[in-house]
């Protein structure tokens, strides 16, 4: 039994690395392309040429030209970057909020954890996307508005995940310790607890950008993201919906993408939850 044990171990060892692995190359290629988006594309993501309308994929234009004449290719290199940096941006803004409100409530406890977790736990009860609709309603539309609505609406759900990590290490003899040597609360919070919650925290991490990338993607489908001329993934997945037939390649290509970018980042959060349990 122990050893059949051992070898069950083995194997969750070896498909959390090839997970990782995976998911490390993916999000590799991604962050690749999005860092040298900023500096070059193969054509002005927005230079129109009604020669090249729907012109199919091929050496010049590898992913084919849209409704405009422009290149999908550099379209598609700019949306990454841009799809990256809302999520990036909103994974920060969620993670900064819900650390600070999860780790003070599950440490202190008490009324305030109460009221502060009962609202928690009502905003949580929308899906993220919903919550930063009616908080995009009141803000309007934009690319700004659109990052900062989806992280406060993802701020619940980091704020869960830390408060119910500090609550089970506060219990630990090791911080019994630190509190009998005279360390602050603060100082048990942020320098003993929360480092020993990093692993559970990358995790969540990964998840939450991979959840901030499909809800920036359905925002700007929908039109109230990332506004033209600017590129987006999403927003050409909705400019060619007309064109599923005509141009099959103007659809194919930016969904590709979404589906390789959550897939890479579902990976990587996977392989390291495995790796740590």
């Amino acid at each position: 039994m122990p050893q059949d044990r051992s070898e069950d171990k083995g194997e969750m060892k070896k498909y959390a690395n090839f997970n990782f692995i995976c998911g490390a190359v993916i999000c590799s290629l991604m962050v690749l392309m999005a860092l040298v988006s900023c500096f070059y594309t193969p054509y002005p993501s927005t230079a129109m040429d009604a020669s090249l309308k729907f012109a199919r994929p091929g050496l010049m234009h590898i992913m084919g030209c849209d409704n405009y004449g422009r290149d999908i290719f550099s379209r598609v290199m700019e949306g990454i970057r841009n799809t990256s940096l809302i999520a990036l941006l909103t994974v920060f803004i969620g993670t900064l909020a819900g650390v600070i409100v999860g780790a003070v409530c599950g440490y202190f406890g008490g009324l305030p954890d109460e009221i502060l977790m009962r609202i928690n736990d009502l905003l949580f009860s929308f899906p993220s996307i919903l919550l930063a609709l009616v908080i995009i309603s009141l803000t309007g539309t934009g690319t700004l508005n659109v990052t900062l609505a989806l992280g406060l609406a993802f701020i619940p759900s980091f704020a869960r995940i830390v408060r119910s990590e500090v609550r089970k290490q506060a219990a630990l003899d090791y911080v019994q310790s630190a509190r009998i040597l005279g360390a602050g609360h603060f100082r048990v919070i942020f320098a003993h607890i929360l480092p020993n919650i990093v692993p559970v925290l990358l995790s969540s991490v990964m998840i939450g950008f991979n959840n901030a990338v499909l809800a920036e993607a359905g925002l700007s489908y929908l039109g109230i993201g990332v506004q033209p001329p600017e590129a987006s993934l999403g927003r050409m997945l909705s400019e060619a919906q007309s064109y599923l037939f005509t141009a099959p390649w103007y659809a194919v290509f930016p969904g590709l993408v979404i589906m390789l970018m959550v897939l890479g980042f579902a990976l990587l959060a996977e392989g390291m939850s495995e790796g740590n349990g």
